[in-house]
């Protein structure tokens, strides 16, 4: 994480550790060199790279855990994504959800577009995935629900032409705050580079709670937003009260997608960043261990 935005961030924290403790801003300046961090504490594999054990299937038009046409498998150590059961994709998005759902974390994602995209699949979705950040639980979702309410970091691929960033955000039910304004289009473009062919990519998100997403590829912050809350639309159908507009996501749960063309992923593992949200220089220690990793 050798370009987090730890300016930013600085800032960041103290906003989020004030929701928890109103001095947080007077220990700005506090001295976290003798803070000791053991990374290797906070680190969960969330795929064991051997089968789907705490994960649990959502696919549009079908109900919880039917995994149809074993669209979700795992093989060659890898979480893969296919469609080579589906006569025509027929809009039937899906999403495997980790079972835990969690507030303050660094994901990192390991992932690589293969393949030819399934039938029917729409235009935009070629060489197109995402990682759901603080969704709803999938037991929340309706039978014909397209996509959870969430925050998404769109994957992307280039199509070995033109540009085509990647951890872009796209926002499903939810809004987010970007320049201090509240940001209601769907999607943005991240700066990240253009990634053509099938080669690995490597696919970091900082999460602290309700107060600030960060999206990082191969180091590189290449999107940061505040404020991820409830509201917009590009979901339906939706429960209506599931989709409480103007609530801020403080937790969630975190999947991924299927949206018709396949993909590959061989590390999803996360960082809990939880316990040390409540102590500003711990949590600056860790950031700065994980920026240094």
């Amino acid at each position: 994480m050798k370009n987090l935005l730890l300016p930013i961030l600085a800032i960041c924290i103290c906003s989020a550790c004030s929701k928890s403790s109103q001095q947080s801003h007077e220990s700005e300046g506090e001295d976290t060199s003798q803070v000791v961090i053991d990374l290797q504490d906070g680190w969960v594999s969330l795929f064991n790279g051997e089968s789907l054990e705490n994960w649990k299937v959502k696919i549009s038009k079908h109900e919880l855990n039917d995994n149809y046409a074993n669209t979700f498998r795992v093989e060659d150590g890898m979480m893969k994504v296919r469609y080579d059961g589906y006569e025509d994709f027929d809009q039937q998005y899906g999403h495997i959800f980790y079972d835990e759902s969690f507030s303050a974390y660094l994901l990192h994602l390991e992932y690589r577009f293969v393949g030819e995209q399934a039938p029917g699949g729409e235009g935009w979705a070629l060489r197109n995935s995402g990682a759901m950040l603080h969704g709803q639980s999938p037991e929340s979702m309706l039978k014909d629900q397209d996509f959870p309410i969430s925050i998404e970091g769109q994957l992307l691929g280039g199509d070995g032409e033109h540009d085509r960033t990647t951890s872009n955000l796209c926002t499903p039910g939810t809004n987010v705050v970007m320049d201090g304004e509240l940001f209601t289009p769907h999607c943005v473009s991240s700066t990240s580079k253009t990634y053509h062919g099938e080669q690995w990519v490597t696919a970091d998100f900082l999460v602290l709670a309700d107060s600030l997403v960060q999206h990082i590829v191969e180091g590189d912050t290449v999107m940061t937003y505040y404020d991820p809350q409830i509201g917009g639309g590009n979901v339906s159908p939706v429960d209506p009260e599931v989709k409480q507009d103007g609530k801020l996501l403080s937790e969630g749960y975190i999947s991924l997608q299927s949206e018709s063309h396949p993909i590959d992923f061989r590390k999803v593992e996360l960082f809990d960043l939880a316990p040390y949200m409540d102590d500003q220089a711990s949590l600056k220690a860790v950031l700065e261990e994980l920026r240094n990793r």
